[in-house]
Parts: C-alpha cells; structure tokens; sequence
C-alpha cells in the first residue's frame, strides 16, 4: 500500500501582538477552517450536509469530510466522518505572546488528493492573517511556504508551486515469528486521545495503537488516495500484536482545554504524552508504526494531537 503526501513548512510573521494558548494546533486549525470557508463557499448560509455543491466543494472535501453513501469499509456506517486529508502541526514554542514582527513556523501534512489543493491552504492562511488570529484577532502575514527541496510561496513574487509529493509504504503483508527480543520506544510528543471500546485509553497496550493506527490508515487511504480494501488480515494482526508487552510505560495523562466556537463551550482535551516502549515480535508492525509518524494517531489528528516519534527501535 502507498499513500502519497506532502509536507510543508510555513512561516508567519506577527503584524500585531499575537496572543496565542499553550497548544496553537486547535487554534490555528479553527481559524483555517473558517479563512478556507470564507474564500470557497458560495452558499454561506447551507450546511455543509444540505448543500447541493458538497460534492465539488474544495471546503466540504477538505473540512467537513464525508463517507459516499452506502460506503462500508471499517464500519464506516457507524460514522459521520472520515479523517481530514491534512493534519497541521503548531509551532514548538509554548509561548502565549508574540510582538510584532516576531516569526513562528509550523508545519502542514496534506495527504493524498489534498495535495493538489495546496493553493486552497496557503490562500486560506493567508486570509486568516486577514481576519486575525488568537484572542484579540491579531493580524500576521504568511512569509514564506516550503517543502524539504525548495520554496513553493514567498510573500515577494506570489506565486505558488505544488512541489513534489513523497509517499509512505506500508506492508498488507505480515510474516510473523514470536520473537520476544525485539524492542520499540515510542515518544509522544503531543497528547495522543485514542479510543478503544468507546473509553479514552489510560493504559495504552500495543494492540490498541496498533488497532488506532490500522483504522486510521486505513480510512485515509480509500477515501484520499485509492479506494479500494486492503489485504491486512485484520484478526491475525491483532492477535499477533497482543502477544507484544508493554517493557516500560512513561506516559502521563496531560489535561487542557480548547474552547470550540462551533459548539460554543470548553472542550476537555486530555491525552497521553512522554515514552512508551514495547518488547515483542515488533519487526512485522514497524512499517504501520513509521507511517503513523508521520500520520499521527488517535482524536483530534488535523490540529496536531497525537504526534509521536520512534525514539529507538532494536
């Protein structure tokens, strides 16, 4: 299995005061999603779910993605939603205030299809520096966009070029040994939320990130990239990825809150964030944990939560 994505960096630079929380992924993600809605949608006042251009509108794709109908892969008949193309990762720095011409940088994940609608993304950021951003709506201005070989935008000549996309490989294949030597040490950089039987993970043995990371690449790639099923043995990966223990559990519940303007309330977003490291059979899984990298893991995924890295692997 391939999935194609691109990774960019962006770079603002604070025209006003910006007065930003600890965490700026849901900020950031919010204020996207209404700059992207604000310069595509042609009737404002429809839901989503009513209107009658969803099927070719670059915001309904991108933001309030949709299952086809009669769609039934990974009981998606359950679900409303399928996982956002894109996944924006905030600036490292846990500063509040940023004065005027300070920089912060942040990167964007677009995935699959997403990919072609770059210019959409770096239009609706640069709008967002418009309307403002964080309390007070302070004004920015997008500097630059980059990939890892070139600058696809910069704010002197306008133009923007798609670059290239890269891609994640991923076995449908898996040979098994049960060998209990092998070693994985994850760190969870952002609170990773991962649900398994409709409770919030505390204790986050190896099958359940293995099943979190299944789903979730599995969604992404029939909705945005080829829709067709892939050839995992679900039932024999699971039992095989039970049979990995858990060496050494350093991870902490982190609690913090985002206010949601589209339900007008705090939300409660809690996860799991520091080291987790598995022994076990770990060898035949390494491909699903290397693209989860890059895909992150869990709720919460197109404002940056569940970020981790592979600290060591042996």
């Amino acid at each position: 299995m391939t999935i194609q994505y691109r990774r960019y960096s962006l770079t603002i630079e604070a025209l006003d005061v910006l007065s930003l929380p600890p965490y700026k992924g849901s900020t950031m993600r919010g204020g996207f999603g209404n700059a992207l809605k604000r310069i595509v949608c042609a009737l404002k006042r429809q839901q989503c779910t009513e209107c009658v251009l969803k099927s070719s509108c670059v915001y309904a794709y991108i933001f309030e993605t949709s299952p086809m109908e009669g769609t039934n892969v990974m009981n998606m008949n359950k679900y409303e939603q399928i996982p956002h193309p894109f996944i924006i990762e905030p600036p490292e720095e846990a500063g509040r205030v940023f004065n005027q011409s300070e920089r912060l940088c942040f990167n964007l994940i677009l995935i699959g299809r997403a990919g072609q609608y770059l210019p959409y993304f770096i239009l609706a950021f640069i709008e967002l520096g418009k309307i403002g951003l964080g309390r007070g709506r302070g004004k920015y201005r997008l500097i630059s966009v980059s990939d890892d070989k070139r600058t696809v935008y910069n704010v002197d000549d306008g133009q923007i070029n798609a670059g290239l996309s890269e891609e994640l490989n991923i076995s449908e294949t898996f040979e098994f040994d049960k060998s209990p030597h092998g070693e994985l040490k994850l760190r969870f950089i952002t609170p990773a939320r991962i649900l398994f039987n409709r409770d919030m993970v505390v204790k986050l043995d190896f099958h359940i990130l293995l099943r979190a990371l299944m789903r979730r690449i599995y969604l992404l790639h029939y909705f945005h990239c080829q829709d067709r099923e892939l050839l995992w043995n679900h039932r024999d990966i699971i039992d095989n990825a039970a049979d990995v223990a858990i060496l050494e559990n350093k991870l902490e519940w982190l609690d913090w809150q985002r206010y949601s303007n589209r339900q007008k309330t705090q939300m409660k977003m809690g996860g799991l964030i520091g080291t987790i490291t598995y022994r076990g059979d770990i060898e035949p899984f390494y491909s699903i944990i290397k693209a989860g990298e890059l895909l992150h893991v869990g709720k919460g995924t197109s404002f940056g939560l569940g970020k981790y890295t592979v600290a060591r692997q042996l």
